[in-house]
């Protein structure tokens, strides 16, 4: 790799400052294309000499980069003479490792591989008769004369280990940035923008940027590498958050129609017919709530709370009060299930207030109208004038609403519910429908911790409801595993009867429906994926496909996911026949799908078998019991999510999470986490602790790679809150960035096109 010369700045092509191959290859494997990408590249970790020639801790099934001594290297021949190989024997004095290379690689590391040489040696780790061995590693001797710098460098104290791959190991990126750091510095870093004003600088105690990119990847000792981690995470957390403040700002500029709702109004009639009081946290969530509405910028906020604490009686009282001020409201829910269920809701919570200008309806109500699109012309036609009339106060639908010829009288208030279900142009979309800029108030089901919250929704209030309401019973979780203890399998169906017997419901969920095309060929057989569902004689016997050896956590051996029909065919035939069973998923004709839905919330079904479309919104307070078959296979917040469908009412909840995944395994450690608490912000902090960085504030939000190299939303609290206040103050000082034009050019690297139109549409 040679520079170019020339004097390279972050957004540099590294083709222009490495080898062309070199860049390509990077680009192509690493996602690294610039200067800048190749800076942001950290060190995974740092080993010192000895920690790298501890063999015996090698992790299986990774790829690692080791130092160490060849021990002894022999050829052997096999396939009558045909075939050759060589094996390699490293050793650090108290483990060992075997290297294994097949076929024309035998001879060149046979020349290289020497006993008494020693190099870097790169690859997987995998196991061969039970030795750790790795096949055909990529290697680097490092004690020719040559590489005698290296090798004093190696043995002086830390040696970072980038994010590789087969293709750009560890040791071929620490050259690349090597050539990078050394041409940056050859032109006294000229070219090189720091996002962070001097003084905010001086003030946190923290190194300049070039400062930090050297000791991040040429550390002398491991305060250097603290000193250079926190530098960098406030340049990771200070841009987003100054970001975000710009949108909060540009968000308060802008006019609203303050929604202020009239004395004895709707709202006031909603009040007085509600037969519970509000929770102390709904009371106040909603004055905040209210507060925001009389304002003339429009609202944006974030309600999140625990399951089951009554978000949505909350956003309904917003709706109430913005239709009281002569506005209409919409809500927007990802599925027509969930749709239907809020429209149930709603306008069974509001009674004959639901039904203005109806007869029978009630003299300051207004019309509730659902709108999907599986509806009826005539229906969806009559939906379509009461909202462009305004005869409908409240529409709850679909990604149906977005639709072009979905016109409203005067819509000032928007809610979504499930935000991360919907994509940027579906909300904007939406909100594009009001004349003037909609309030919006956005819901989640799934609690999210306050660092997640300041980051990924940072230009939102927040409100947070922790309070239950009065009545709801307390949830029982326990894991089920299926394969170990097949009998307690066959209690879970016992305990599903003695609810039905007492006169309560059940649901049983599955993760997929059993009736996509390729399922005949993934299962082999007609009943192969739910063998062993109902606790039949494959799961006893333990030779099935879901017996105990199956398959480990994340084996490809595994059979396919419990299927919805499948399950419920051998429940009605086996445990639990004789009871009143229904299927429920979402290829089912949305009128099948609501019939359902109203027979089991009206006491006509026993048990529901479903997949996740009733993981939110859906409330029946006579259902007890949630069995989830295959639990592993979903995540912690959906488990979490699903638990809350059961406890609704006076009668103890019950959560059985059927497994067949062994103890000890990183899936039945995520279940044993679920079962042992009820409280959804700590299973937030699970769930994200196992999940990329990238996937809080990456794909799944914004549909491109994440931002995030050094900063961790889950562990950096206090520098994230310290970031935002920094990042308020100066961009109320200076909205248009016009003192600090490092900083603006930090954001342009930042808010590429695609996430730029992520915050302006929000």
């Amino acid at each position: 790799m040679v520079c170019n010369g020339g004097v390279p700045s972050l957004d540099e092509p590294l083709k222009k400052v490495l080898g062309g191959n070199t860049a390509k290859v990077m680009a192509e494997q690493l996602g690294l294309h610039t200067v800048g990408d190749l800076l942001h590249h950290y060190p995974r970790r740092y080993a010192e000499r000895g920690e790298l020639t501890r063999l015996t801790d090698l992790p299986l099934d990774e790829h690692v980069t080791v130092v160490a001594r060849v021990a002894d290297a022999r050829v052997h021949s096999f396939n009558r003479g045909k075939g050759r190989r060589l094996e390699v024997t490293l050793t650090d004095g108290g483990g060992r490792l075997q290297l294994v290379f097949f076929g024309r690689a035998v001879y060149g590391a046979q020349q290289k591989l020497l006993p008494g040489r020693r190099g870097m040696f790169a690859g997987k780790v995998g196991v061969f008769n039970r030795r750790l061995q790795l096949a055909h590693p990529e290697f680097k001797l490092l004690d020719e004369e040559s590489d005698r710098e290296t090798v004093e460098r190696f043995a002086g104290a830390l040696l970072p280990l980038y994010p590789a791959c087969r293709q750009v190991e560890s040791w071929h990126i620490e050259q690349a940035v090597e050539t990078v750091l050394s041409s940056m510095e050859a032109t006294g870093w000229a070219q090189l923008a720091d996002p962070l004003p001097e003084s905010l600088r001086e003030q946190r105690g923290l190194l300049t940027l070039p400062e930090a990119f050297r000791k991040v990847h040429r550390p002398r000792s491991k305060a250097d590498i603290a000193a250079a981690r926190d530098r960098l995470k406030w340049d990771e957390a200070f841009v987003l958050q100054v970001a975000l403040a710009r949108r909060r700002y540009d968000d308060a500029q802008q006019p609203a129609v303050p929604r202020t709702p009239v004395r004895d109004g709707l709202l006031d009639a909603f009040d007085a017919r509600l037969p519970f009081e509000l929770t102390e946290g709904q009371q106040e969530t909603g004055r905040e709530i209210l507060a925001d509405l009389a304002t003339d910028h429009p609202m944006h906020r974030l309600l999140q709370g625990e399951v089951g604490s009554g978000k949505t009686l909350v956003a309904l009282r917003a709706m109430l009060a913005v239709v009281d001020a002569g506005g209409q409201a919409a809500l927007l829910a990802p599925t027509e299930v969930l749709a239907q269920q809020h429209h149930r809701s709603i306008t069974g919570m509001m009674g004959e207030l639901a039904e203005g200008g109806l007869l029978g309806g009630a003299e300051q109500g207004t019309r509730v109208v659902l709108l999907t699109g599986s509806m009826g012309a005539a229906a969806r036609r009559q939906a379509l004038l009461d909202l462009v009339t305004g005869e409908a106060g409240i529409v709850v639908g679909t990604h149906a609403l977005i639709e072009d010829k979905v016109r409203f009288h005067d819509l000032g208030l928007v809610v979504v519910d499930e935000q991360h279900r919907f994509g940027v142009e579906q909300r904007d979309a939406l909100r594009a429908k009001a004349e003037r800029p909609p309030h919006l108030l956005v819901m989640t089901a799934t609690p999210i911790p306050r660092t997640v919250a300041m980051t990924v929704f940072g230009d939102l209030e927040t409100s947070v409801l922790t309070q239950l309401p009065a009545g709801r019973s307390p949830i029982a979780s326990h894991v089920v595993p299926a394969a170990d203890k097949p009998h307690f399998l066959a209690r879970t169906w016992e305990r599903v009867r003695e609810e039905v017997e007492a006169g309560h419901q059940a649901y049983v969920v599955c993760p997929r429906i059993g009736d996509e095309e390729e399922s005949a060929e993934r299962d082999g057989s007609a009943g192969a994926g739910a063998g062993g569902a109902a606790g039949g004689p494959r799961d006893a016997a333990g030779d099935g496909p879901g017996g105990p050896g199956g398959g480990t956590d994340g084996s490809a051996e595994r059979r396919p996911p419990l299927a919805v029909l499948d399950v419920a065919e051998q429940l009605t035939t086996g445990p639990l026949k004789g009871l009143r069973v229904a299927e429920l998923h979402g290829r089912m004709q949305p009128e099948a799908k609501d019939a359902v839905m109203r027979d089991f919330a009206a006491g006509a079904l026993d048990v529901l078998v479903a997949t996740t479309v009733i993981e939110v919104g859906v409330n029946v307070p006579n259902a007890t019991v949630m069995v989830i078959m295959d639990a592993d296979r979903f995540g912690v917040s959906q488990l979490h999510q699903l638990r809350g469908r059961v406890g609704r009412g006076s009668a103890a909840g019950l959560c059985l999470l059927v497994t067949e995944m062994p103890e000890g395994s990183p899936a039945r450690g995520r279940l044993t986490a679920v079962a042992g608490t009820l409280d959804g912000f700590e299973l937030s902090r699970v769930d994200l602790e196992q999940r990329r960085e990238g996937d809080v504030l990456g794909q799944a939000q914004s549909g491109v790679r994440s931002s995030l190299r050094m900063l961790a939303v889950i562990d950096d609290e206090e520098v994230i809150a310290a970031a935002r206040a920094e990042a308020t103050a100066l961009v109320d000082a200076d909205p248009a960035l016009a003192d600090h034009p490092e900083l603006r050019t930090a954001l342009d690297a930042l808010l590429d096109k695609d996430r730029a139109e992520y915050l302006d549409k929000g």
